[in-house]
């Protein structure tokens, strides 16, 4: 009896000591808005999903190993909250294991590509709702060989590695396998982000390559991006600057947006051109105009009206879950009003 005693009392401390040095968290966002959506002949009035954060479930956890080495793992899909849907719920927004330490990080397995980071960091509206900055695969979301489009936001089978913390200086380095038999570099993807964050500014550079076509012809997808913000007071205003090129094609963006802190909020707006420079009369200009009220530090209650002009060839779109594809050369506006909640 003594025995056994003493093995539950060992069994015990042994748990309160996993317990201490790993943990793991449930988390996640919901966000759902009522839109309303019009386009030249058609317009369309619902419930959207994730119009100011992406509707998202997941699981994160960090195991301390001990000499200052930490293993992590996160786990994160996305939701629709309007129908709450679950059927084939999978990890698609990150699937991750890695390992820190004084080094940084070594990442492995799905996550958000480099370049798109910047796209999503210096944009008023990162890239979720009315006013999304919609800055990735500019030229085909769909391309041949690809893993998911022409400058995807996310790549599966990579690896990244992520500078420590040193005086502000960030940084990531990520490739992902192509894994095709015939040729381990098609619909592969590379990337690479270096910036600078202290005090009030930020900026950061990125470039990615992204290997399609076909084993016989391959097409090189490139993107470059530059962003920055300055915080001033409760204004921060920030710039972004942007091309993917690849197949003859050129698609430019250039972003202008503002956050100001105001009353128990933050306004946002953003101006951004998409420029098509191997095609004439295909450009678009979309500007957002919102406002976020914090009800806690969980809860937002935000409202945003969001403008679309393409030009005679161009049926860009807003980024909302409800936008109709216009019919070329039309206009498109929207406006909604939403609540979130993260936990």
């Amino acid at each position: 009896m003594k025995r056994q005693l003493l093995a539950l009392a060992a069994l015990t401390v042994a748990t309160g000591a996993m317990a201490q040095s790993s943990s793991v968290t449930l988390f996640g966002v919901a966000d759902v808005s009522v839109a309303h959506l019009s386009t030249s002949g058609k317009s369309v009035t619902g419930l959207a999903n994730g119009g100011n954060s992406s509707s998202r479930l997941g699981f994160r956890g960090v195991e301390d190993l001990g000499g200052g080495l930490k293993a992590g793992f996160w786990l994160e899909g996305g939701v629709t909250v309007d129908d709450g849907a679950a059927a084939g719920f999978k990890f698609d927004r990150r699937s991750t294991l890695s390992l820190m330490g004084n080094f940084g990080e070594l990442r492995l397995g799905r996550d958000k590509t480099p370049a798109y980071q910047n796209l999503e960091t210096f944009h008023a509206f990162a890239d979720a709702g009315m006013g999304a900055i919609n800055g990735h695969s500019l030229i085909s979301g769909s391309a041949a060989g690809t893993p998911e489009g022409s400058n995807p936001k996310r790549v599966s089978n990579s690896i990244s590695y992520l500078l420590p913390k040193f005086g502000g200086v960030y940084g990531q380095v990520t490739h992902s396998f192509g894994e095709q038999a015939d040729n381990n570099s098609l619909s592969s993807n590379t990337g690479v982000r270096l910036g600078y964050a202290a005090g009030a500014l930020n900026v950061a550079g990125a470039y990615g390559l992204v290997r399609g076509g076909t084993a016989a012809a391959s097409v090189d997808y490139k993107t470059f991006n530059l962003g920055a913000s300055y915080k001033l007071g409760a204004f921060t205003p920030m710039v972004l600057v942007a091309s993917d090129r690849g197949a003859d094609k050129r698609i430019d963006l250039y972003s202008f947006g503002l956050k100001m802190a105001l009353g128990q909020g933050e306004l946002r707006a953003a101006y951004t051109m998409f420029e098509d420079k191997k095609q004439n009369d295909a450009d678009s200009q979309r500007l957002a105009l919102g406002y976020g009220y914090a009800l806690s530090k969980r809860t937002e209650i935000y409202a945003t009206v969001g403008h679309i002009k393409n030009d005679g060839k161009a049926t860009r779109k807003l980024g909302s879950s409800l936008s109709p594809t216009p019919n070329v050369g039309k206009k498109l506006t929207g406006y909604e009003i939403g609540l979130r909640h993260n936990f």
